[in-house]
C-alpha cells in the first residue's frame, strides 16, 4: 500500500510540474510591468495589464517613469495581445500598444505606438512618436519586463 501513495503522490507532483504548478504566474501577460524605451528619445513608463476578451488587454495605473513634454499628465492608454502559445503559464503573442494625450482643440494629439511580442516575463519590439509638436516625432526600440 505504501508503494501505491508513493507512486500516486510521484505522479501528481510531475503532473503540477507538467502543467506548470510550480509557478504558473511566471511570464503571464496579466501583471505589473516596467518599460524602458531607447532610440530617438529615451521614455520609462509602469502599467497594469490584465488579458480581456480576444485581443483586447486592458491597461492600467499608467505612470510615466521619465519627464516628457510630449505627453501632458492626462494620457489614454489601449492595448491588444494575441496568443501564440502558452506553456505553464509562460505566454507568447504579438503585443501591441498605444498612448496618446489630447491637447487643446486644434492641436494634433501625440501618439506613441509599441509593437512586439511577449515571451515569457518580456516584451520587445519597436516603438514610433508621431506628433505636431517639435520634438515629439520619434522611433526606437523598447523592452518591458514583468515587475
Amino acid at each position: 500500500m505504501k508503494y501505491c501513495a508513493g507512486i500516486i503522490l510521484l505522479g501528481l507532483a510531475v503532473t503540477l510540474i507538467a502543467c506548470g504548478g510550480g509557478n504558473s504566474s511566471s511570464g503571464n501577460i496579466n501583471g505589473n510591468w516596467s518599460a524602458t524605451l531607447t532610440g530617438s528619445q529615451d521614455i520609462g513608463f509602469t502599467t497594469s495589464f490584465t488579458q480581456g476578451s480576444g485581443s483586447t488587454l486592458n491597461v492600467a495605473n499608467f505612470t510615466f517613469t521619465t519627464q516628457s513634454p510630449c505627453f501632458s499628465s492626462s494620457t489614454t492608454e489601449t492595448g491588444s495581445f494575441t496568443l501564440s502559445g502558452n506553456s505553464g503559464g509562460n505566454v507568447q503573442g504579438n503585443f501591441g500598444m498605444t498612448i496618446s494625450t489630447m491637447f487643446p482643440p486644434g492641436q494634433t494629439n501625440n501618439e506613441l505606438t509599441l509593437q512586439g511580442t511577449v515571451n515569457s516575463g518580456t516584451v520587445s519590439g519597436n516603438w514610433n512618436l508621431t506628433g505636431a509638436q517639435t520634438g515629439c516625432t520619434g522611433t526606437g526600440s523598447f523592452t518591458m519586463t514583468a515587475m
